[in-house]
């Protein structure tokens, strides 16, 4: 009796060859990947990994065979050698993602069989989560989500080399939604770490605020052309009118003669105020900045908690802002603040170097004798004098030298916030009252789709505050004597016509931005900052109250089972709907049997329409073509009756000799 001859094994059977077709993929996939990594690689790296494209690319065009191993290979240990000398070594998240993007591209130029695909959308799907190490925002996550559809679809050109774009497409997103649900109880359930799972972002660290803890000319107008977000506020009830939106940042008393500084000030846990007027209840989403600065609204409430407050009232966090942070906060505006002044800091305020801007200091003392030395009488004059004195505010000031006051006052004329904030405290100090410089935001745009204030970094400004004795400290901006309209209206509303009418934006592009913008912020608040605390909230309302390890572990199992048993459910559906589909393909495998060519129990379509071709070379069209057809309608999407029907008949009309 003659032994059956032995089944191969999968592993036994010949790699399928790389078409042109899943190379075309392999190679959108690669750039999808590797797009959002391009600003934060080497220079080397990023032209390396272009080139390694193009290469593969252009021989993909030509037609021609992958490069020999050997070349391959020198090339991979060259790039190792160049990311030791570059980073100095091979551990740690940049030198391993640098690593990682060139080892896709290398895997490309020499992928030619099955497994090498599955290798190289193994490193896409690495590349893939690594991009959220360096940015978690909004466009990238769907950059991500691009690369993983095409990563999937990759994979479905293994299975069926003859399906059309638009059905590769569309079967890796039901792919991707089928695992949507999982993803979305892991997110509820899985228990939250303090910042971004995957570590701070690289660019948390920079002072991206905008604002310094000094002020000297032309510090400020630096910031009037960036449209950089700042911070958000969202307002539970209307939003403050534009005079009432100072966010307060550094307080500057000390004056050198050019630069204005912080003096020293102490800091406690309840501000040195009695709040008192309109309570207004908001949260602030701060963009990292590295300071602790707040930049809340004057004047924040007490007790508000991880808040601490200085003396000269302003909100500080109790560590620098590394990553995008939201607060709940209050503020009282009409408060009366520094009513009771400590006379160190009184005499700060007063304080003037020896010789600075000598005329303005004269131009002060002869304000302060017609104004008979009474302080509220001296304010009048001063504003009276800068409104009157033909200042004009503009983005692009003049360069000034040593003496900078008295040539803004006399000579140029010309300045922006800092200049008029520089020049009114000179010369209420020079009058012999105590007065000081306020830098932080002022103003902000409502944004008419989701109701925010939109604060940016053209927002930033510079005012001035005096102290009158029984009433505290007093808010004075001088920029509104010489551009009333910034305050109601914005930057541009106080510029000459020209500046403004290059700071305009189209009516469309402005929506745009506004849409823009408004799901940039949902992204933020309900992705980004879901924290632990929102996630204890969001399960508390779910019955779940405090939470620990072991019942988040039983509920994501829970959660898991349910979504697993609703997939069967609809998998059990779908085997039914293909009842006819799979009778049609039973007659076609029984057909073939009888001619010995039995289909093997783990032999997929594709390998059998493959073998079926080689064995039968007369009928190889015919034979692949249900095959793969077969695989189209039993594993993609769109298997309509009409289509099964047509695949049937093909079947039966199938003669073989």
């Amino acid at each position: 009796m003659a032994k059956a001859a032995p089944r191969p094994s999968a592993s036994a059977q010949p790699a399928a060859s790389l078409n042109r077709n899943q190379a075309c993929w392999l190679l959108a996939t690669a750039i999808f990947t590797l797009g959002p990594h391009t600003p934060y690689l080497p220079a080397w790296v990023t032209a390396l990994c272009l080139a390694l494209l193009g290469w593969r690319a252009l021989r993909l065009w030509r037609g021609q065979l992958p490069p020999h191993r050997l070349l391959v290979m020198l090339i991979a240990i060259s790039a190792c050698a160049g990311i030791r000398i570059g980073f100095g070594q091979f551990f740690g998240k940049d030198p391993g993602v640098s690593l990682l993007a060139i080892l896709l591209c290398l895997k490309l130029l020499e992928t030619k069989a099955a497994r090498d695909i599955r290798v190289a959308v193994l490193l896409a799907f690495f590349l893939q989560l690594s991009i959220f190490f360096e940015d978690q925002s909004l466009p990238v996550a769907a950059l991500a989500l691009c690369a993983t559809l095409l990563a999937l679809a990759s994979l479905l050109a293994l299975v069926d080399t003859d399906a059309s774009t638009k059905a590769r497409l569309r079967t890796s997103a039901l792919l991707a939604a089928q695992g949507m649900p999982f993803m979305l109880a892991l997110f509820v359930l899985f228990p939250r770490v303090q910042g971004p799972l995957w570590g701070l972002p690289a660019d948390a660290f920079s002072a991206r605020s905008g604002l310094t803890d000094s002020m000297q000319p032309g510090s400020i107008s630096r910031l009037g052309l960036s449209e950089e977000i700042a911070f958000r506020a969202d307002f539970d009830g209307p939003p403050p009118q534009p005079h009432q939106r100072y966010w307060r940042g550094p307080v500057l008393s000390e004056f050198d003669g050019t630069t204005w500084r912080p003096a020293s000030a102490v800091t406690t846990t309840e501000p040195s105020y009695r709040p008192s007027g309109r309570r207004i209840d908001y949260r602030l989403t701060l963009e990292p900045h590295n300071r602790t600065w707040l930049l809340a609204l004057d004047f924040p409430a007490a007790g508000l908690q991880g808040i601490r407050y200085s003396t000269d009232f302003l909100a500080l966090t109790i560590a620098p802002v590394r990553q995008r942070t939201r607060f709940d906060l209050a503020a009282y505006p009409e408060t009366w603040v520094g009513v009771v002044e400590a006379p160190g800091v009184l005499s700060a305020a007063r304080q003037l170097p020896k010789g600075s801007n000598p005329r303005t200091y004269d131009l002060a003392q002869r304000l302060a004798a017609a104004a008979g030395n009474d302080p509220r009488a001296v304010l009048e004059r001063v504003q009276n004098h800068l409104r009157e004195a033909g200042l004009t505010y503009t983005l692009e000031p003049p360069l000034l030298g040593q003496q900078a006051i008295d040539e803004f006052l006399f000579d140029s004329r010309r300045g922006f916030c800092e200049h008029f904030s520089s020049a009114f405290v000179f010369l209420m100090r020079a009058a012999g009252i105590p007065a000081r410089v306020v830098t932080g935001y002022q103003g902000g745009e409502i944004n008419p789709i989701d109701g925010s204030l939109v604060v940016r970094q053209s927002d930033a400004h510079a005012w001035a505050e005096v102290w009158f004795d029984g009433r505290g400290w007093e808010r004075v901006d001088p920029t509104a004597l010489a551009a009333p309209g910034r305050l109601d209206s914005g930057l541009s509303a106080g510029l000459p016509a020209t500046e403004a009418r290059a700071l305009a934006m189209p009516d469309w592009l402005r929506s745009l931005r506004h849409r823009w913008e408004a799901a940039n912020n949902a992204w933020n608040q309900w992705i980004l900052g879901y924290n632990p605390e929102r996630q204890r909230d969001l399960l508390a309302r779910l019955g779940l109250q405090k939470p620990d390890w072991g019942t988040l572990a039983t509920a994501m199992g829970i959660a898991a089972g349910v979504l697993m048993g609703l997939l069967l459910l609809w998998a059990q559906r779908q085997h039914q709907a293909h009842g006819p589909l799979q009778k049609g393909w039973a007659s076609f495998c029984h057909k073939l049997a009888r001619r010995g060519l039995a289909r093997h129990r783990w032999e997929g379509p594709a390998d059998y329409g493959r073998r079926l071709a080689l064995a039968r070379p007369a009928e190889a069209e015919e034979l692949r073509g249900i095959c793969a057809e077969y695989a189209r309608l039993r594993y993609g999407s769109g298997a309509s009756a009409e289509k099964i029907r047509d695949l049937q008949q093909r079947i039966t009309k199938l003669k073989l000799k």
